[in-house]
């Protein structure tokens, strides 16, 4: 007996359609807040000139056109839409091509064979045609596109294309839809989760083949990229972000990114909108923070699971800079104080577990929350310690002498236990009357970093060229240099802990070393860029000119006064510098600067650093927000601090004498402006997001009087007398902050 051969699921589903279109009374139509009707809406015809409006959107490629149907479905292009007579073939032709994700796939294809090779789909026609469907086309057909991009969801979630390795040209050509944030299913689930959940679930190599999608889909050919080097949010210290990319590539890429981050935007922006809960008539929404635990159905966890894909994929391709995934509505409405506790606990939902999404100031402000809650847990440690073995000091106490800051310091932390370290830092100069309520702890650091950066104690030696600071190479260190250096580590790890901003020049590749992220010739060019320059220029000579070099795999340095000779390889000084083997010399001799001559200094280092921050979320950083976070911002806007201070004790910004006060800083060089900055807190370092985020004050300190200016460095206040005249003004402020250094009880 023969059994006749049944229709495949996908022409089921087309003829299905079909019969649906040719029923106008049983039409589906799937927007939740569009009302139903037992009649059938009338359908519109497009204008007679439909098929030439379509040249206006976007000029087809003729080998597009003439490309011809599938076996068993269409290839579908903005064209073939344009030409068709009626909305209701629109509707049909969209039926078929969405019937199955191979078909979707198969559609918009990309004619020009040389860009077919990095990217099969022409989104450049993709876009056509949605633009075509939404501006010139009613409402049901937009509903229908709706309920089929929603059924070719589900379908690739619960029926994967047989051709697995084509199912994301469907994917990418469902992202190109400019309202798919919108959409969502009958049953309510958000149809752009859903296809996130797609790109999840697929291999390695297909979501790999969709990046490389996002690349270049939308870049124009190029015969050479030339790395260039990204500026990042924020001036300097930070490095310049080095991308691999040319621009076509890179706004190609982010312009996929932002779909992404459209979604996140949108969703967090309507959980933190609620009724104002006052008692005006006002309806004005009032924002609230948002913890993503709040956020139901974890459709933004999935989204955001889904980014952390594409800026994996960033991170070793180099694409974009890594601040194109900073999400502002995040940075802006999270809530920190519930989200902190949460990371912590296992299986915990909380923003915190996406790092890419958060800016610097975000990230500084949970490590802050996350040494606050340490400090209040040892606190209470010691009132119950106290209850059974004895008082025990509730804080972190240092006395020094300002003599001798280094060994007061080095004595104290070595007879310190971890836990102690934990709590909040206390510092006492020895012979003053200053009460440390964070004023005197940051002199303390400033001080400190100084003396252990200076030449004296020969840790570290400055750059000519770039001013950075780097471990002088030592074949043999003494126990008291590594004591110290272990020290310095130590000093770093508090001042983040206890959020004291430090006037140290590090270079990038200390913080990359800092989180175990490897180090590369560029890095050598922050720190020595007269070694690098020379190192690049071995790979311009001729094999004639090696020759002539006479140059072995040998690397000379001092140490304490004398030369020595390292080989950079087994048998070094027999190995002869070639054409073959000069990338090997340059990558030897990068390892013996970063590495090798100083493995011991740096281990000593970053185990004083770690012994603070070993678990804190600077483990979750970028090496260019960490060196924010530890030497903050350069930018020394005052029109910005001038905008966010605060006045007290009778001041405004329109008191004749606070008008003198900014005119005489406006007039201040950056020297003088760090100095007074110094003068008023204690620390002439800009915090991460700028002088804006400085809590300053200037307040009222009597009338008009021969007295300086003084300050209390803890909470960041000038105490300003009404001076009567500028002049008066500019001579008491200048004294006074050339004599800064000290403190006393006012």
């Amino acid at each position: 007996m023969t059994r006749s051969p049944e229709p495949s699921r996908k022409r089921q589903r087309v003829n299905r359609r079909q019969q649906q279109l040719a029923e106008p009374s049983t039409s589906t139509m799937m927007t939740r807040s569009r009302s139903r009707s037992t009649a059938q809406p009338e359908v519109k015809l497009p204008p007679p000139n439909f098929t030439e409006a379509i040249s206006t959107v976007h000029e087809p490629n003729s080998d597009a056109d003439e490309t011809e149907s599938h076996a068993d479905g269409i290839v579908l292009t903005c064209a073939m839409l344009g030409e068709l007579e009626s909305e209701q073939e629109v509707m049909a032709k969209l039926g078929e091509a969405f019937s199955e994700p191979c078909t979707l796939a198969r559609s918009f294809p990309q004619a020009d064979a040389l860009r077919a090779v990095d990217c099969p789909v022409d989104a450049a026609d993709v876009r056509a045609a949605y633009s075509l469907i939404f501006e010139r086309m009613s409402s049901e057909v937009h509903d229908e596109l709706q309920r089929l991009t929603v059924d070719a969801i589900n379908t690739m979630n619960s029926e994967p294309c047989d051709e697995h390795d084509i199912q994301m040209n469907a994917v990418l050509i469902l992202l190109l839809n400019p309202r798919i944030a919108e959409y969502v299913g009958e049953d309510g689930t958000a149809a752009f989760p859903e296809l996130c959940t797609v790109i999840i679930n697929q291999p390695l190599s297909q979501r790999t083949a969709l990046m490389e999608y996002f690349t270049h889909s939308d870049a124009k050919p190029s015969a050479n990229n030339v790395p260039v080097y990204a500026a990042v949010v924020g001036p300097r210290p930070i490095a310049e972000e080095q991308l691999l990319s040319s621009d076509s590539e890179r706004e190609s890429f982010e312009r996929y990114v932002r779909i992404f981050q459209a979604y996140v935007t949108q969703e967090m922006t309507k959980a933190a909108q609620r009724p104002s809960r006052s008692t005006s008539t006002s309806s004005e929404p009032v924002t609230q923070k948002i913890g993503l635990h709040l956020l139901g159905g974890c459709s933004l966890l999935t989204v955001a699971q889904c980014l952390g894909l594409i800026n994996c994929y960033n991170n070793t391709h180099k694409v974009v800079s890594y601040t194109v995934f900073y999400n502002d509505a995040v940075n802006e409405h999270i809530d920190i104080k519930e989200d902190v506790p949460r990371f912590r606990v296992p299986d915990g939902v909380s923003f915190c577990s996406y790092p890419f999404l958060l800016s610097p100031t975000t990230k500084s402000e949970i490590i802050r929350i996350e040494s606050v809650i340490m400090m209040r847990t040892e606190l209470q440690d010691s009132f119950f310690r106290a209850m059974f073995s004895g008082v025990t000091c509730p804080y972190l106490v240092l006395e020094v002498r300002r003599d001798s800051l280094v060994r007061d310091t080095l004595y104290q932390l070595d007879l310190k236990f971890n836990q102690d370290l934990r709590k909040q830092l206390k510092v006492r100069f020895v012979g003053e009357e200053g009460v440390d309520e964070g004023g005197v702890q940051k002199e303390f650091f400033q001080l400190i970093v100084r003396d252990v950066f200076s030449p004296k104690y020969g840790i570290f030696r400055a750059n000519e060229n770039s001013h950075f600071y780097w471990f002088r190479p030592l074949l043999q260190a003494h126990k008291d240099t590594l004591e110290e250096i272990r020290l310095t580590g130590q000093l770093i790890g508090l001042a983040v802990y206890n959020a004291v901003i430090l006037d140290i020049h590090l270079p990038p590749a200390m913080y990359k070393k800092l989180l175990d992220v490897p180090v590369t010739r560029e890095d050598l060019r922050e720190v020595d860029p007269e070694l690098h320059h020379g190192l690049m220029q071995l790979l311009t000579l001729s094999t004639s000119e090696l020759e002539f070099l006479e140059r072995t795999f040998e690397v000379e340095y001092e140490d304490t006064g004398e030369l020595r000779t390292h080989e950079l390889i087994p048998d070094g000084a027999q190995t002869l510098l070639t054409v073959d083997n000069r990338e090997l010399f340059i990558d030897k001799y990068v390892d013996f600067v970063f590495n090798a001559s100083c493995e011991r200094q740096f281990a000593e280092f970053k185990s004083g650093f770690d012994r603070i921050c070993g678990s804190s979320y600077v483990r979750h950083m970028r090496a260019q927000e960490l060196e924010l976070l530890v030497c903050g911002c350069s930018d020394l806007d005052f029109s910005a601090l001038e905008r966010s201070t605060i006045y007290d004790g009778g001041y405004s910004k329109s008191t004749t004498v606070i008008q003198h006060f900014w005119r005489v800083v406006g007039e201040f060089t950056d020297d003088l402006k760090r100095k007074l900055l110094f003068f008023a807190t204690s620390s002439d370092r800009v915090p991460i997001g700028g002088l804006s985020k400085l809590h300053f004050v200037i307040a009222k300190n009597g009338g008009d009087s021969d007295r300086l200016p003084t300050s209390h460095t803890c909470f960041n206040v000038l105490l300003l007398p009404e001076y009567s005249t500028l002049e008066k003004l500019r001579e008491r402020l200048l004294t006074a902050i050339h004599n800064s250094e000290g403190f006393g009880m006012i």
